[in-house]
C-alpha cells in the first residue's frame, strides 16, 4: 500500500510515518528465517500513516538463559529448598500451616551507616523520595501489618506475632505475606523469614494468577538474598556463549514478548520518530545506538530515509553491545552490520556500520570515531539503567556518558526507560516497588496468553525472572537492574546540559494506532513533551528526547 500523494511532505520530516510498505517488506533477516516466530497482525494505518509491527523484529534487553529447560537451585535454608523449573506447574512445598515449636528472638542484623554523598546524589535521592507516589500507600499498608506482626521490635509478645502471621497465611494474602517477609528479612529476623518462605512457597505457582507467578520469582529473590547468591542466579540466567540452537529458542521467547506486549514497539517507534524529525534536512547522519541488540529497530528509519525527497542521506550506525549479548544474536555485531548493510543496499541508501563490542559503561569518545560534518543522533533505549552511578561506587558512568554525549553536540538524544524506582531505594521500598511494577507487567501478559501456555511460562522465566531476582537479591555492583523514574532522568539530562526536545504529535498518533491492536487496558499519556505507556493506572515505560 502506497502513501497518498497528498500526504507527502516536501522536507521529508514525516516520511517515517508516511512510508510505503510493499513487497520490499518481505526481505526479513535471512540469518534467522528458521526462528519460530509468534505471529500477530499489528499493521496500523491512519490518514496515510502506515506502520507495520512486522518491520520490528525480536528484541529484548533481558538476554537470559537458553530455552533448554532445567532447574535453577537457589538456597538451602533450615526449613526449605528453593528451586524453580519450567517443567513444574508451580513452586511449592507445603500447604499446611506449621507453627514453630521453639521460638527464639533473633538479634538485629541490620548494618550500614550513612556515608558522604555528593550534592547531585543527595538531590536525586530527595527527588526519589518525593516521587514514590501511590506506592506510599502500599508501604504504609505493609508497615501497619508488619508492626502488628512485630517488625522493628515493636511487639507485645511472640505469641501475638505468630498469631498474626498465621492469619496472613491462612487468608492467602500473598502480597502482604511477601511484604512482611521482606521486612523481617531487612530487620534480620531470619528465623521468621525462613518460616514465612516455607509457607509462601505453597501460595505461588508459575502457572497461576499474575501475583502467584511473580510471587514465585520474588520468593526466589528473597532466598537468594539470604544466601547471597543473587548474582550467581542472574549470571546463570544469562549464558555468555552463543550456542545456535539455544540462541534460536531464546530469540523465539523474546519475539513472543515483543509481539504480545507493545513495550518494545513503543520505544522503537517513539525514538525513530524523534530522530527522523531531528535529522530531516541532514545529508550525513551518524546514529549511535548504545544497545544495538538485533539492530532491527532501524529498519523503518532506513526505509523512510530511502524515500526522502532529493535522495537518501548517507547513514552511519555505530552499534554498541558487550560480548555477552552475542548469545541472543547467535554471534557478534558483524551479524547486525551485515543485515543492515543488506537492507540499505536493497533500498539504495549509502550506509556504513561501525561495531563497538564493549560494555556501554566503558565507552570513550575515541571509540565512536566521530567524523566532521555528520549530524549525530544518539539512542539510549533501555540501557542507561544498567549504568552504575555514584551511589554504587566512585565511577559514575551514568552521568559520565551523558556529559560525554553532550560534548558531541548531537541533533537529538532519545531515551526509553522502564518507569520504575529501584536504583537507590532501600531494600524494603525497592521490594514493594518491584512487586507493584512487575505485577502490572505480568497482568498484561496474562490477557495475551493463557496461564497454562508453555510459551508464556518460558517468556516470564527467561525474560523477566532474572530482573526480579537481581533487584531483590543483589546490592552494590552486583545489582545491575537500577531503574529510575523519568523525573530523575530529567534531572540527570538537565545537569549534563541538555534541553527537552518534545516528541512530535505524529509519534503520539502512530503509537495510539498501534495500541488499538492490544488490550484496552493499555494507556498512553503525553506529559511535558514525553510519552508514558502504561497498564491501567501504572506507567511502565517512558520515552522522551533531548538536544
Amino acid at each position: 500500500m502506497q502513501a497518498s500523494q497528498e500526504n507527502a511532505i516536501p522536507d521529508g520530516s514525516r516520511l517515517f510515518f508516511n512510508q510505503p510498505l510493499g513487497d520490499k517488506e518481505s526481505y526479513c533477516w535471512s540469518c534467522i528465517q528458521n526462528v519460530p516466530h509468534y505471529q500477530c497482525s499489528n499493521d496500523v494505518s491512519i490518514q496515510g500513516l502506515h506502520l507495520s509491527a512486522d518491520t520490528f523484529e525480536q528484541h529484548c534487553t533481558l538476554e537470559s538463559s537458553s530455552g533448554t529447560g532445567g532447574s535453577y537451585a537457589a538456597r538451602n535454608s533450615p526449613s526449605t529448598t528453593a528451586s524453580f523449573s519450567t517443567n513444574e506447574s508451580g513452586v511449592s512445598q507445603q500447604n499446611s500451616l506449621s507453627y514453630p515449636s521453639d521460638v527464639h528472638d533473633s538479634p538485629d542484623q541490620t548494618s550500614g551507616s550513612p556515608t558522604s554523598e555528593s550534592y547531585v546524589t543527595h538531590k536525586l535521592r530527595e527527588l526519589e523520595t518525593a516521587m514514590l507516589g501511590t506506592d506510599l500507600d502500599v508501604l504504609n499498608s505493609c508497615n501497619n501489618g508488619i508492626l502488628a506482626a512485630g517488625g522493628n521490635n515493636q511487639i507485645s509478645t511472640e505469641t501475638e506475632k505468630w498469631k498474626f502471621l498465621g492469619e496472613v497465611i491462612s487468608r492467602g494474602d500473598l502480597m502482604e505475606g511477601l511484604c512482611i517477609c521482606a521486612r523481617f528479612l531487612e530487620d534480620g529476623d531470619m528465623f521468621t523469614v525462613d518460616w514465612l518462605i516455607a509457607e509462601l512457597r505453597g501460595m505461588v505457582s508459575v502457572s497461576g494468577e499474575p501475583i502467584q507467578r511473580l510471587g514465585a520469582y520474588a520468593v526466589e529473590g528473597l532466598v537468594a538474598r539470604l544466601a547471597s547468591s543473587g548474582s550467581a542466579i542472574y549470571n546463570a540466567l544469562r549464558c555468555k556463549e552463543p550456542v545456535l540452537p539455544a540462541s534460536m529458542e531464546l530469540l523465539s521467547y523474546m519475539h513472543v514478548l515483543y509481539e504480545i506486549c507493545p513495550y518494545f514497539k513503543f520505544g522503537y517507534m517513539s525514538a525513530n520518530g524523534a530522530i527522523a524529525e531531528a535529522i530531516k534536512e541532514e545529508n550525513r547522519i551518524h546514529i549511535i545506538d548504545f544497545q544495538i541488540s538485533q539492530g532491527t529497530q532501524w529498519i523503518t528509519l532506513i526505509k523512510a530515509l530511502a524515500d526522502r525527497p532529493g535522495g537518501p542521506p548517507h547513514i552511519r550506525i555505530t552499534g554498541i553491545d558487550d560480548s555477552t549479548s552475542a548469545y541472543a544474536r547467535g554471534g557478534g555485531l558483524d551479524i547486525v552490520g551485515g543485515r543492515l548493510k543488506m537492507l540499505a543496499q536493497q533500498f539504495k541508501v549509502p550506509f556504513e556500520f561501525h561495531a563497538v563490542g564493549i560494555p556501554a559503561s566503558e565507552i570513550q569518545v575515541e571509540n565512536l570515531k566521530i567524523q566532521p560534518g555528520e549530524a549525530i543522533a544518539v539512542n539510549f533505549a533501555l540501557v542507561l539503567h544498567h549504568m552504575p552511578d555514584e551511589s554504587v561506587g566512585t565511577q559514575n558512568h551514568r552521568d559520565r556518558l551523558l556529559r560525554m554525549v553532550k560534548g558531541l553536540c548531537p541533533k537529538v538524544v532519545t531515551l526509553v526507560e522502564q518507569e520504575s524506582n529501584t536504583n537507590t531505594a532501600p531494600f524494603f521500598a525497592r521490594f514493594v516497588e518491584t512487586l507493584n511494577y512487575y505485577s502490572a507487567i505480568f497482568e498484561s501478559i496474562d490477557v495475551a496468553l493463557p496461564r497454562e501456555h508453555r510459551e508464556r511460562i518460558n517468556v516470564e522465566q527467561h525474560c523477566l525472572a532474572r530482573e526480579v531476582v537481581n533487584i531483590i537479591a543483589c546490592e552494590g555492583v552486583e545489582r545491575v537492574e537500577r531503574h529510575e523514574l523519568l523525573g530523575k532522568w530529567r534531572s540527570r539530562f538537565a545537569m549534563a546540559g541538555f534541553k527537552p526536545y518534545p516528541l512530535s504529535s505524529y509519534v503520539n498518533g502512530a503509537i495510539k494506532a498501534l495500541l488499538g491492536k492490544y488490550s484496552s487496558k493499555y494507556t498512553l499519556e503525553e506529559k511535558d513533551g514525553a510519552l508514558y505507556l502504561g497498564w491501567m493506572d501504572r506507567h511502565l515505560v517512558s520515552s522522551c528526547a533531548w538536544r
